[in-house]
């Protein structure tokens, strides 16, 4: 399972390709589709991006709500009727389609952030206020990981 660490930011060039981080798509190296799939976030003004595989463990998740349920329905939507399939080019770049980069106001630099299994793409100026609000709330709150059932693989 592909794990994303740490921020990297790149420019956005006049055809709305972006370099995925070279550690990114080092993680994603023997993956069955060679590229990253992206959809609009419903909580922020950016784009969750995931490999392939975690999209079919998302779909297998739908899978435990009733299939014409408003909930299923909404969630596959939300992620599946707006999900993208971005595949590297030759220099490692994705075409964001400019909807996407639209909806999370990426205009020139676009910030690549790991949240473990999945990834966010921020524009830039967006993410600092963001990356700030996220320690904010995780000292304000006293955040912290929930243990591991003891049978439980990491």
């Amino acid at each position: 399972m592909p794990l994303f660490l740490s921020t990297y930011s790149n420019k956005v060039d006049k055809k709305g390709r972006i370099s995925v981080p070279a550690p990114f798509r080092a993680t994603l190296v023997g993956q069955a589709f060679q590229g990253v799939v992206l959809f609009k976030a419903t909580g922020h003004s950016c784009l969750e991006g995931f490999d392939f595989g975690t999209m079919e463990e998302l779909s297998a998740r739908l899978d435990h709500f009733d299939l014409f349920s408003n909930q299923q329905d909404d969630l596959a939507t939300a992620i599946f009727g707006e999900a993208v399939q971005c595949p590297f080019d030759g220099e490692g770049r994705i075409g964001v389609p400019q909807a996407l980069l639209d909806f999370a106001a990426i205009d020139e630099g676009a910030t690549f952030v790991g949240l473990g299994r999945k990834f966010q793409i921020w524009d830039t100026a967006a993410f600092e206020a963001r990356r700030a609000s996220a320690r904010e709330n995780v000292i304000r709150e006293g955040l912290t990981l929930p243990r591991l059932d003891k049978g439980s693989a990491v």
